[in-house]
Parts: structure tokens; C-alpha cells; sequence
């Protein structure tokens, strides 16, 4: 969030989402009541609705009911992630995204409606939770030939469903399991033994703004083996058979790589 501008009738703020963390999978309207509460201060007419905000790039009001990795990619004008192949084709890694469309700086505005172009969501939030569930009717029509999985669903199913989906936007620990290999002892005396180490490890730096990395989160669990919270020095993070560099922010790990049980498992090889 690096500057705003007023004017007559509306507010610009630039918002620095990559700053934010805010996931791919999740909704601009989750959101408004953070952004709300932080820039009340600024509003021209502080009294104005958190849901009455909406956002924009280059003049162009974003569908709030599309994923907002959807609209990053409709709308950012970052070229698609690719293998970069090196001389040697068994070694590549994905390109990043180009700086300059890195953070994806958008217009949150109080003001001005767009009617003609965008649906006004409720203070209650029912006209998103509709426009979601249809959305998975819709997808559950198509692939099965029915939508009798989501038709069938119970108010209190609905419900949980919904509160998912919001509660994944507002992702308070991460759920990560570290496994280290262990010499046998006489209660486990069979070769291959793990040892299994969880905490809470928070999306964030407590106090602070700057997303954990995995490398702080280790260090944190096992100073002894990760000494530096950014050079592995006695052991290398694996997961889904792939040395995970120490800089990658753990939410990001979690939103992209969990296994189906929700858990990131991370296992431990040993450097020589």
C-alpha cells in the first residue's frame, strides 16, 4: 500500500497485493472490510460500506466474482510462467513473473459504482455466496451430468462450505509437518525411523507485516540444523521430491503444494 491520491469525489489507493499475500483461489470482496478498516482515515466519506468498494486496473472495474488469480492473469499483462530451458534439458526451472508486473497494482474505489458493468454486492455477503454456489453447481452439472452432490446439500453443509472458502482468504496458522530422519534406539529399533516435529507456524512474522519464509519457519523449529534462515546449511527442505528454496513464503507453499489431507509434509535430506 504505497500511496494514495484524493480527489473530489473518489479516493485511489494503490494496493501492493504481492505485499498482501492474497491468494489466487480466494475473492477481491474478502478483502474490502480489511482494506476498509485500514483507510477509513482517508475516506472522503468514512461512513460509505465496506462492500461498497470496488476495485480496478487502467480504468477497468474487476469482476468480483472471478478468482483473483483469474483476473491476474486476464489483466496483469504478466507473460505465463514456463520451463527456461538450460543447456542441459534435464535441468529447468519455472521463469517469474516480469518485475514489472510484480506488485499488480490496482484502484480500490469508494465512489461511482459501475452499474453498468458490475453486480452490487449485499452488506450480508448473500449475493457472492450465490454467485459461488451456482458457479459449483454449474462445474458439478458438467463433470458428473447432474448436480445432485451440491442440490443435496444440507443448510448447515452449505453453510461450512462457505465459510471455507472465506476462512481459506483469512488463513490464521500453517498446518506443516517436519520429518527428520533418525538413527534407531532401543524403543525404535528398526532402521528407518522418523521423527516427527509440528508447531503452529503463522502466515506472518508475529508483529509484523513481512510473510514468513520456510527458511524462518525452520529455523524456528530446528535451529540446530537451519542455523540460517535463508542458506540450507546441514539440510535441504524437500517436498513433492523437490528441494524448496528457503525464501518461498510458507503461505504460498501451503496454498500450492499441500497434500489431500491439507498438511504441507516436508521431509529433511541431510547434506554431507
Amino acid at each position: 500500500m504505497s500511496w494514495l491520491r484524493k480527489f473530489k469525489d473518489k479516493v485511489n489507493l494503490e494496493l501492493c497485493l504481492s505485499a498482501i499475500q492474497y491468494p489466487r483461489l480466494s475473492y477481491l470482496p474478502f478483502l474490502l472490510p480489511r482494506l476498509h478498516a485500514f483507510f477509513t482515515s482517508f475516506l472522503i466519506d468514512p461512513s460509505v460500506a465496506p462492500h461498497e468498494g470496488w476495485f480496478s486496473v487502467e480504468d477497468v472495474p474487476l469482476k468480483w466474482h472471478y478468482p483473483l488469480g483469474l483476473l491476474y492473469d486476464l489483466f496483469s499483462g504478466a507473460a505465463p510462467a514456463q520451463a527456461d530451458r538450460s543447456e542441459d534439458d534435464n535441468n529447468h526451472s519455472p521463469s517469474r513473473p516480469h518485475p514489472s508486473t510484480l506488485p499488480w497494482r490496482l484502484t480500490l474505489h469508494f465512489t461511482e459504482w459501475p452499474g453498468d458493468q458490475l453486480v452490487q454486492p449485499d452488506a450480508e455477503g448473500k449475493v457472492l455466496h450465490d454467485a459461488f454456489i451456482n458457479s459449483v453447481k454449474e462445474a458439478d452439472f458438467l463433470r458428473n451430468g447432474t448436480a445432485k452432490g451440491i442440490m443435496s446439500l444440507s443448510k448447515d453443509d452449505s453453510t461450512q462450505l462457505w465459510t471455507a472458502v472465506q476462512e481459506r482468504a483469512q488463513l490464521r496458522h500453517i498446518p506443516l509437518k517436519v520429518y527428520l530422519p533418525s538413527s534407531p534406539s532401543a524403543s525404535e529399533p528398526s532402521s528407518g525411523h522418523l521423527r516427527v516435529i509440528q508447531s503452529l507456524v503463522t502466515p506472518y512474522l508475529q508483529g509484523a507485516r513481512e510473510p514468513q519464509t520456510l527458511g524462518m519457519a525452520l529455523h524456528g523449529l530446528v535451529p540446530a540444523l537451519f542455523p540460517s534462515r535463508k542458506t540450507p546449511i546441514h539440510a535441504k527442505p524437500v517436498l513433492h521430491g523437490a528441494v524448496v528454496p528457503m525464501s518461498s513464503p510458507v503461505e504460498t507453499l501451503l496454498r500450492e503444494a499441500a497434500y489431500l489431507d491439507g498438511w504441507l509434509h516436508l521431509g529433511l535430506v541431510m547434506m554431507a
